[in-house]
């Protein structure tokens, strides 16, 4: 069987895509698949893995029973994909990688979305805190037990790097932390992950991988402006005055007159994936050529992102979010369920830390067996945190309800 696709024949790839036949392997070496490349198989990897079923059950914005149609984030993951797949033909690079990326972009988040996130930071403070783009890491590298051989999936160097890198490097070329790490340090299970197997944490990830960072923000703007409107967190009225998002209602309105207002929020969200999509495009050809890219290592070594918005669409991208930002995410009806929330993981968290015997017996069995030191709390404290991160939205409050006799309902 032969498992050559157009997208990863050698004839037809870019120069610097990644390269599937090249990868610098896994951490645990396995045989060659006669029927898939590398990166196809971490993507299979990713898709059967239990943390990717449970993203089925976790909150976007909107908590699964606030209604059927609105994004969970499995269903933000697969439009995540399909951009990312779109992005990755464009500039003929390996798409099974890109997929792979963005399909495991978002395993490490919490149950509530980021108001699980949010908690769960504030109450591992002072014990490494949390990050779930590091949770994502400890899962595929560790928390994964599906396989006889090791834990976690055990994915190629590329994909583990785009998982950890996708957003942009984490420390300058001396080591030292940067952006959204500078103050509070590169989290440790990624430094752990490092000293094993490391991941060049200066430089940038594959083309790939920053196919499927963008992709993430173009679906995140396309998919919440739909699910704000057809919430009736806000109008379209509302969104005439937001650059960029309003010449394009506008622009319907004019070929469409008096168009049902539910299709014209299906134009709208077409038309935004559709413009940003082909943006991205034509900034990072222009980007490719002007620094000179020849290989998947060029890639890396560059010293700004080359798959980016133009300046213009950075501009309606910032735009988008500044108006999303209240209207949608500090909405009243959003925030009471994000306090309801919030309540429901720090209750768990603090029970849970007091005694870790509540929890399930591989858990609390694995809480008991950390050896006497001083990093012991921190351990249990960990393990207690990867506990909950791992919980679906609904199965957070079947826990709650199991050790308070009660649970909010999240309306």
């Amino acid at each position: 069987m032969d498992p050559i696709s157009s997208s990863t024949d050698p004839a037809r790839r870019a120069p610097y895509a990644a390269d599937p036949w090249g990868s610098r392997g896994r951490l645990f070496p396995e045989p060659v698949s006669p029927t898939r490349t590398e990166f196809q198989r971490d993507r299979d990897r990713i898709i059967h893995s239990t943390a990717f079923r449970r993203l089925a059950h976790k909150t976007q914005v909107f908590v699964p029973h606030e209604g059927d149609h609105y994004r969970t984030r499995l269903t933000h993951t697969i439009e995540v994909a399909q951009i990312a797949r779109a992005l990755s033909r464009a500039f003929a690079l390996d798409d099974d990688l890109a997929e792979a990326l963005a399909l495991a972009h978002d395993l490490g988040h919490t149950p509530f979305g980021h108001t699980g996130e949010d908690v769960l930071e504030e109450c591992m403070a002072g014990f490494g805190g949390f990050d779930h783009n590091a949770q994502a890491l400890r899962i595929v590298t560790k928390l994964e037990r599906r396989y006889a051989a090791y834990d976690g999936l055990n994915l190629a160097w590329e994909t583990l790097e785009g998982l950890v890198k996708h957003n942009g490097p984490l420390t300058d070329a001396a080591g030292q932390p940067i952006g959204r790490y500078a103050k509070r340090g590169v989290p440790t299970a990624i430094v752990e992950y490092d000293a094993r197997q490391g991941l060049d944490l200066s430089t940038f990830a594959s083309a790939e991988a920053q196919c499927a960072a963008i992709a993430d923000d173009i679906a995140y703007n396309a998919h919440d402006l739909d699910d704000g409107l057809r919430a009736g967190l806000f109008g379209l009225d509302e969104v005439l005055d937001v650059p960029f998002v309003g010449d394009l209602v506008r622009e319907i309105e004019a070929a469409w007159p008096g168009l049902e207002r539910t299709r014209v929020i299906h134009e709208l969200g077409r038309r935004v994936i559709t413009r940003f999509v082909e943006d991205v495009i034509a900034e990072s050809r222009t980007r490719l050529a002007a620094e000179n890219v020849a290989s998947a290592a060029d890639v890396r070594a560059c010293e700004r992102a080359v798959i980016a918005f133009s300046d213009r669409m950075v501009a309606a991208d910032a735009a988008m979010k500044a108006f999303l930002y209240p209207h949608m995410y500090r909405h009243p009806r959003v925030m009471k369920i994000r306090r309801e929330a919030a309540e429901v993981v720090r209750r768990l968290f603090e029970a849970f830390a007091a005694d870790p015997a509540l929890m399930p017996d591989e858990w609390a069995l694995a809480a008991a067996a950390v050896p006497d030191g001083e990093t012991r709390r921190a351990r249990q404290l960990r393990i207690v945190c990867d506990y909950i991160a791992g919980m679906t939205d609904r199965f957070a409050l079947s826990e709650h309800k199991r050790l308070f006799g009660t649970a909010p309902e999240l309306r």
